[in-house]
């Protein structure tokens, strides 16, 4: 690492790490109708199942929704319309095992079980928020932003009530019911006192607020030690930690949000009137978050992998400087689904020279849940497998979303209980999978770290081709040459690689498609010709 440069050192398992995701409620609801048996608890979910996704490579599974979800969400979206909707998997109301799942020790159970299939657990943390009716809600009011007064004259608060606690009254602004606006806050009475809060709902600033949470305060060191603490006990449960929106707690995103400096206008409405100068916040706001818990985590829990999805330009900030081991790298998917290939080997090329092993720290990604599923991005075609490769092989850590190498095209909402679309799986995409993608995914420890990473270019006659990604990789004494053209157009050229001779793998033939033309010309340059994806 360069030097100023804090990443958080691996275990020795975490290189070899593949993840996939399935959103639990509806990947039962499959199993069930796949096995013609009932799945509704963890205990049901077969050991057949687990087996069959270790079998295509993957080392993790990531089981959304395994917390239980705030009441109100569920509520709230049902009587907006939705009435088969479940709670948001991302509006908890506690990070306990859901009841309707199992609870704790049918997760033990299944936690025993997805290890001995080879498989280790990833699970959520929504740090930012919690579900507007949660516990923190009903013991801890004053963690949450709020205000004593209505941020807005024209709020109304007269609709249902959707606290399940008779001591405390919980309202949605009017506006979400006659969907004639969408505000900031929400009320909350507590009946004994007679105390009316107005708290704040979780928001990025970038869409509308998510009106079925309750807005953190990080200014209060209150707040950060229980996430901490609460964080330490969950990995005692799972070996990867996954941090959701983790962007907006960094410190200058949380200002920016929340306590604007003074004539600032790019934050949640209403909150120009709490600015504080950068020095206020500061003193206010302390060290970072996150590098208070990876510190924490290095000393408590060591051997658990931390993930931030985090966006916004943060991904070199996140494992660079404040050390969490991976994080989302998003321009894997949208540069590569839009063929901006020279803008992403461009991309590749900086990291390599400000300081390479972030390259190792990336979780990449063909979809994940909050976007298009993969073969509705990439198609089942050449396109799909020409990314897959470079998903399986690039350094850093593969993400498949659910249902991906199935072939399956519905995206599934946080809230669902079961797929909307009747579909089966493409047994035809599945076996392209088992030939070409599975096989380097049962390799990763080849292809996962950076130190030996060479990127290489072809040279054509009409200059170096941006639309082929070539490089090469070695882990102990085994070497693998990657060469993937993504685009419509066959290419030839000579290849130009490291001047250092150890970077060239040796490989005794080539995959269908592609073959050198002339031997080796020197040590750092081979001639060859891609006629395929």
């Amino acid at each position: 690492p360069r030097e100023g440069a804090r990443f958080s050192p691996d275990a020795d398992w975490m290189a070899e790490t593949v993840l996939v995701a399935k959103t639990l409620p509806v990947w039962m609801y499959q199993l069930a109708r796949r096995f013609a048996r009932p799945v509704s608890t963890l205990d049901d979910i077969p050991d057949e199942a687990l087996r069959a996704l270790s079998a295509c490579g993957f080392t993790a599974l990531w089981p959304i929704g395994l917390w239980q979800r705030s009441a109100a969400s569920a509520r709230i979206k049902q009587l907006r319309g939705n009435r088969d909707a479940a709670a948001s998997a991302y509006a908890l109301h506690a990070y306990r095992i859901d009841p309707a799942l199992g609870g704790e020790e049918a997760f033990e159970r299944f936690r025993r079980r997805c290890l001995k299939a080879g498989l280790r657990l990833c699970g959520d943390v929504v740090p930012n928020h919690f579900g507007l009716d949660s516990e923190w809600i009903r013991r801890y009011p004053e963690r949450f932003i709020q205000t004593a007064t209505p941020p807005y004259d024209d709020y109304r608060f007269t609709g249902p009530n959707l606290s399940a606690d008779p001591a405390i009254e919980l309202q949605l602004e009017d506006g979400y019911w006659d969907h004639s606006k969408a505000a900031v806050v929400f009320r909350h009475h507590h009946r004994p006192t007679r105390t009316t809060r107005y708290i704040y709902h979780g928001n990025d600033g970038t869409h509308l607020p998510w009106n079925d949470t309750a807005q953190l305060d990080y200014l209060q060191p209150e707040v950060r030690t229980a996430m901490i603490d609460l964080v330490v006990a969950i990995a005692r449960r799972f070996d990867i930690i996954r941090f959701d929106a983790a962007m907006t707690l960094a410190k200058r995103h949380f200002q920016r949000l929340w306590y604007p400096l003074p004539g600032g206008g790019a934050g949640i409405p209403s909150r120009e009137r709490f600015a504080l100068s950068a020095g206020q916040f500061d003193q206010a706001f302390g060290e970072e978050f996150w590098r208070e818990l990876v510190d924490t985590m290095s000393r408590k829990a060591p051997q658990t992998l931390l993930i931030a999805e985090a966006f916004w330009m943060l991904e070199g900030f996140f494992v660079r400087e404040l050390g969490m081991h991976r994080v989302y790298n998003s321009a894997f998917m949208h540069m590569l689904r839009d063929g901006h290939n020279q803008r992403f080997r461009a991309i590749l090329r900086e990291i390599i020279a400000t300081d390479g092993g972030i390259l190792q720290r990336f979780v990449n990604f063909m979809n994940n849940p909050d976007e298009a599923t993969a073969v509705e991005q990439f198609g089942k075609g050449d396109k799909y497998f020409a990314v897959a490769v470079l998903l399986a092989t690039l350094p850093g850590l593969p993400l498949f979303g659910h249902g991906q190498v199935e072939g399956l095209r519905e995206k599934y909402g946080m809230e669902f209980l079961r797929p909307l679309l009747d579909e089966q799986v493409d047994d035809g995409f599945f076996r392209h999978h088992q030939n070409q993608i599975f096989p380097l995914l049962r390799r990763r420890r080849l292809f996962a770290g950076a130190e030996h990473f060479h990127l290489l270019d072809l040279e054509t006659p009409e200059g170096i081709c941006e639309d082929v990604y070539a490089f090469c990789n070695r882990s102990g004494d085994e070497h693998a040459l990657v060469l993937v053209n993504n685009s419509d157009r066959p290419v030839h050229g000579i290849l130009h690689g490291s001047a250092d001779q150890k970077a060239w793998p040796a490989i005794p033939g080539l995959p269908e498609g592609c073959r050198w033309l002339t031997g080796l010309e020197h040590h750092h340059r081979r001639r060859i010709w891609l006629d395929r994806r």
